[in-house]
């Protein structure tokens, strides 16, 4: 049994880590500048940004490769270099939790940016191969298990677990985004995501970035009702943006109400918490205070 089902199976709560792309933009990311460019370009911010959150208490961290497929990376020249990529980003990420070695480390796969068919051009077997390549380079980088995150269309998710699979039984979390209160842009329910992914041996189902607090907190509790046995994962943004007079996105909600909430998912079922776009390093630290407090 990997070291992240143990902690799992003996009911430990974790803490996962908190934004990358929003993170990386503070620290001078150009936008629309992928932020897998940078680990490459400058590999000493990605595990700066992935150590300070090991610092902020943090049990898991993700790989900088949200966006880490040829086809995400396509218009890139990353797009030729798509195992090393990963492979080199899991090797920071695995560098800066070094400084814990409890820490997890987790191979993060978001959307590829394109529809599957009849939606859009890309077939089930081109994104599976996509998700294949991406994941041979974050299990040869040694992750721990593998985030398929932010995902809307069952379809897609169904495409990367697939492509997961075919490389390594390490554990999965799927993970889809609620921007439409609690359902996807394209309609998919929680308890859609429950039937579809338990029986397919997911490890774990999780709800990541979408809209409020709240939102996410009356998502984990379908999930929970759905099937009540399932391990889940919450990760909300911090809020939902503004743009600031930088012209950078602004998120308002302060680390201790992402630690109050936090602590509402728990309740709900969750057994995962961390943040998602615009949660930095304090907001893992209040976090990690409210839900662990007590341990």
């Amino acid at each position: 049994m990997t070291r992240f089902l143990e902690r799992i199976h003996r009911g430990d709560l974790l803490v996962a880590d908190g934004a990358t792309g929003t993170n990386l933009q503070r620290m001078g990311l150009p936008p629309g500048l992928p932020p897998e460019v940078w680990v490459f370009e400058r590999p000493e911010a990605i595990r700066s940004l992935a150590a300070s959150f090991v610092e902020a208490g943090a049990d898991i961290i993700l790989t900088c490769t949200f966006g880490g497929t040829r086809l995400r990376l396509r218009e890139s020249t990353l797009a030729e270099n798509i195992i090393e990529l990963n492979r080199r980003a899991a090797e920071l990420a695995r560098q800066a939790a070094s400084q814990r070695p409890a820490v997890l480390v987790a191979g993060s796969l978001g959307p590829t940016g394109l529809l599957l068919k009849p939606y859009g051009p890309l077939t089930p077997e081109e994104a599976a191969a996509a998700y294949q390549e991406q994941t041979k380079g974050l299990v040869e980088g040694g992750v721990d298990l593998l985030v398929i995150e932010t995902m809307f269309a069952l379809e897609e998710a169904r495409a990367a677990l697939e492509g997961v699979r075919r490389v390594t039984d390490l554990p999965v979390v799927v993970s889809f985004s609620y921007d439409r209160g609690t359902r996807t842009m394209m309609g998919v329910k929680p308890s859609q995501v429950i039937s579809t992914f338990l029986p397919l041996g997911v490890d774990v189902i999780g709800a990541n970035c979408g809209t409020t607090l709240e939102n996410m907190e009356a998502v984990i509790r379908e999930y929970h009702t759905a099937a009540p046995e399932a391990i889940l994962w919450a990760k909300p943004n911090a809020g939902l943006p503004e743009m600031g007079p930088d012209n950078q996105a602004v998120y308002k909600v302060t680390p201790e109400e992402m630690g109050a909430f936090a602590k509402q998912y728990i309740e709900a079922g969750a057994r995962i918490v961390g943040g998602c776009c615009g949660s930095t390093p304090q907001h893992v630290a209040d976090i990690v205070q409210a839900v662990k407090s007590n341990e």
